[in-house]
């Protein structure tokens, strides 16, 4: 009997565990955990006691040219001192491995284990320390072309829109708020002095999930899966968008978000016509991020995602968020 397509699948741990010992470790026992089947597929590897991260993309997520391109960034900032989980070569020298799995060919990269652990709620020194490691990394990426998508009103608020229209009936009060806010949103992109607006490599998904914090305070940043071209503002109106969405009390939350700006600015300077744009830039990145659980439905987001989840994600943080932001009290 022959196999039914299938769409998604897991790889087997323990051939996995058997794959990268003979490509990364031949001299090593090697263990291997799925830690996440997500938008990648994420396992920790453990290898005679340290310990690694190999990802394996879902197939048709990112195209070998950007996956390439992400390590490409990755690498030149290791290289330049900035503190995250870099990609790792084989014993042939190869950064990316290819998988013959059953829904078709899948690409694997081998990371370097952050150090530290995840926090949800973080200290004020801590948030500082945040923003000067996205600062000291803007440093290094403006300017730094990447060869993956570029955000743009287009990409954050059309697209994204558009894949919601997929799980929300265009005659519910949430449909229509998102629609005129949209509107808002592309005429506040529109009229954004783009001369004042740095540019170059982000990494979109900078918040607590993807930072480990170790015992001595040190930040490390991982996962650019989302990496691309834009303007550098994204990344600090997504750290301060998802403190918002942790931090329930109002003044800590302020208290946070002006540490994290702080830590910023003592490394380099935000324009004031990026810290005019960055609330609306935050309210945009809502739209993006439901655009992806939209789009990413049948092999990641099934479990939670649906008509009831969007009505009250958009009634409990994104207008709350937008009332905010146009009142500029973020």
């Amino acid at each position: 009997m022959s196999h039914f397509p299938v769409t998604s699948s897991n790889l087997s741990t323990s051939h996995l565990a058997e794959f990268l010992c003979a490509k990364y470790f031949p001299d090593a026992k090697v263990q291997c955990r799925l830690l996440k089947a997500g938008i990648s597929h994420t396992y920790l590897v453990n290898a005679s006691g340290a310990k690694y991260i190999f990802r394996i993309y879902s197939l048709g997520w990112r195209t070998e040219t950007e996956i390439n391109e992400e390590l490409r960034l990755l690498l030149h900032l290791k290289q330049n001192g900035i503190s995250v989980s870099y990609p790792m070569a084989d014993e042939e020298s190869n950064f990316l491995q290819s998988f013959n799995a059953p829904e078709g060919d899948r690409y694997g990269v081998m990371f370097s284990f952050a150090e530290g652990e995840k926090q949800l709620n973080f200290s004020l020194d801590t948030h500082f320390r945040t923003g000067e490691l996205m600062a000291q990394m803007h440093l290094l990426t403006r300017d730094f072309h990447l060869d993956r998508v570029t955000y743009t009103s287009e990409t954050i608020l059309v697209d994204s829109l558009e894949q919601i229209a997929e799980f929300l009936a265009t005659d519910t009060e949430e449909m229509a708020f998102l629609r005129s806010t949209q509107q808002f949103l592309l005429k506040e992109f529109a009229s954004a002095d783009e001369s004042q607006l740095r540019k170059g490599a982000v990494h979109l998904d900078i918040w607590f999930d993807n930072l480990n914090i170790d015992k001595d305070n040190q930040v490390t940043i991982f996962d650019f899966d989302f990496c691309g071209n834009g303007w550098l503002c994204l990344d600090i109106a997504y750290y301060i968008l998802q403190v918002h969405s942790v931090e329930k009390d109002e003044q800590e939350c302020k208290d946070k978000v002006g540490k994290f700006m702080e830590g910023y600015e003592s490394v380099t300077a935000i324009s004031s016509e990026e810290k005019r744009i960055i609330p609306m830039l935050g309210v945009s990145l809502y739209f993006f991020y439901l655009g992806i659980q939209s789009q990413r439905f049948d092999n990641f987001s099934n479990v939670f995602f649906n008509d009831v989840y969007l009505k009250r994600f958009i009634n409990i943080l994104v207008k709350k968020y937008f009332d905010k932001a146009k009142t500029a009290q973020l």
